[in-house]
């Protein structure tokens, strides 16, 4: 017995696309906040940034620009050496 064909009343290939947005690119929290430089008496703002242990997050995971994230090490490492942060949580 032969094969037969169906046919499909609309081709497979051609899906609905989906409207392209332009997002402009999400910015540091310190870049919208316009900081030159992170303050290390805000000792809350700071532990935001880091985890349980008392580690520092990424960039990545922070969200912070290059030059803020070093800023923000700085400010962490003074806070700790005056004794407002802890070292080990």
């Amino acid at each position: 017995m032969p094969r037969m064909k169906f046919r499909r009343s609309r081709p497979v290939a051609s899906k609905r696309r989906k409207k392209a947005r332009i997002r402009e690119p999400a910015k540091c929290r310190f870049c919208r906040a316009k900081v030159k430089e992170v303050d290390y008496k805000d000792v809350a703002g700071l532990t935001r940034l880091t985890t349980q242990q008392g580690k520092l997050y990424s960039r990545k995971r922070s969200g912070n620009c290059a030059g803020h994230q070093r800023s923000f090490k700085r400010a962490v490492k003074r806070a700790r050496f005056l004794a407002l942060m802890p070292y080990v949580g």
